[in-house]
């Protein structure tokens, strides 16, 4: 199990701790709707990397494994910190590649997508960034670094990210500025400010943006998101919209023209579509979040079956390895369901209704075999029955409400 994983009780101390100090502080950092979301799409990248993970450290480990270095390169603190450099190094290049290239931009902009600035966007992450992320590491594998060595260290500089999703921070003492990442910085690549778009991709050492010349520090207030926000909660859209309309884009121009939409910088187009994507001046005070309406009984709704969603998620990630393929299949099916209907209740769909008493009866069925195979029949009984009605009897009281929206 990945030091992610072990990570997420950590993860979410922290986040309530931040959500503590911003309401005592009465500062709108957070939104319900939108921190949810983040929270979604970083739970459906943890489910997609049970599988790409055959392709991402399977692949590093057959290099590995044929290198004429195998084996060369001992355990210590010396090789520990060049093997860290040297990720942070790749990881850099990767990032800035993911900003500047069209195509893998698709694989990242989930990350850049939320309004807001707290430490849930550190955990709203792509569900298939790693399919593209991975092979920007495999020289590592052929010059002999050992895959239990690589995956703890990229794994630790990963985990360096979380802190610096926050504004709760200010700056630090002038000498870390200068080296590491920080929350300064990294306010600043989350900007859509023309002069912020594109910077500060270090992951944990600064000074690689200081040497190719993307850094920026920060200066007027940011304003946080995409040049053109997909307007939804539901984590399976977001992540794929980007393709989507590029993908579209790309049947009505010539094939050169198309190679060069996949090739070239995200908002590129030849010139009879409108050319390449002007940045414009953006301000705090006039910025338009996305956003949408719900009422106090929705909201508690859709938290109360998020905690489901949450409890459910981790005790699957902590007992995966004790479970085969067709139950772990069932399971990733069910919670990526499961984070597509809580952002369509935000967004009130109409087809939501069938679709979330489906998913209700699903999951009580799901509980009752669980809890029957450790506890008693009466245990499995009585715990989804309880989540049955319970969930049932709530979500008839708010069924108007969705069904009062215009969205189909």
């Amino acid at each position: 199990m990945s030091l992610i994983v072990y990570s997420i009780p950590i993860f979410f101390l922290l986040i309530g701790i931040e959500l503590l100090i911003t309401r005592m502080r009465r500062l709108p950092y957070y939104r319900f709707n939108d921190a949810i979301t983040n929270l979604s799409c970083g739970i459906g990248s943890q489910i997609t990397g049970i599988f790409m993970r055959f392709l991402t450290i399977g692949v590093y480990i057959l290099i590995y494994q044929h290198s004429p270095f195998k084996g060369s390169i001992p355990y210590n603190i010396l090789t520990m910190i060049l093997l860290f450099l040297a990720v942070d190094f790749l990881y850099y290049w990767f990032h800035r590649l993911a900003h500047e290239i069209s195509f893998l931009w698709g694989s990242h902009v989930v990350h850049h997508q939320s309004e807001e600035y707290n430490l849930t966007v550190a955990l709203r992450q792509a569900w298939v960034q790693g399919a593209f992320s991975w092979i920007f590491y495999l020289p590592l594998a052929v010059i002999g670094f050992d895959p239990g060595m690589f995956v703890t260290i990229a794994s630790l500089q990963t985990l360096y990210q979380f802190w610096i999703h926050t504004k709760v921070i200010d700056r630090m003492p002038g000498w870390y500025e200068y080296i590491f990442a920080t929350p300064s910085h990294h306010r600043v690549h989350h900007g859509v400010n023309p002069k912020y778009i594109d910077k500060n991709h270090a992951g944990t050492l600064i000074i690689w943006d200081r040497m190719f010349g993307t850094f920026q520090a920060e200066e007027e207030e940011v304003v946080y998101g995409i040049t053109t926000q997909p307007k939804s909660w539901n984590p399976l859209w977001v992540n794929f919209e980007y393709w989507i309309d590029l993908f579209k884009d790309m049947t009505r121009v010539k094939p050169v023209d198309a190679l060069k939409m996949m090739a070239l910088a995200p908002g590129w187009k030849p010139a009879e579509m409108g050319g390449m994507l002007e940045y414009k001046e953006v301000s705090p005070v006039t910025f338009q979040k996305y956003d949408t309406k719900a009422s106090p009984r929705l909201n508690n709704y859709i938290f109360f079956q998020f905690v489901i969603l949450l409890l459910g998620t981790s005790a699957f990630l902590f007992g995966q390895k004790n479970l085969n393929w067709p139950q772990t299949a069932a399971a990733s099916v069910l919670i990526i369901y499961t984070v597509q209907t809580i952002g369509a209740l935000f967004e009130k769909r109409k087809w939501v209704v069938v679709a979330e008493i489906l998913r209700i009866l699903i999951l009580s069925a799901a509980a009752f075999i669980i809890i029957n195979s450790f506890y008693s029949i009466y245990f499995a009984i009585s715990g989804a029955g309880v989540y049955l009605l319970l969930s049932l009897v709530w979500f008839v009281t708010i069924i108007k409400e969705i069904n009062s929206n215009n969205q189909p």
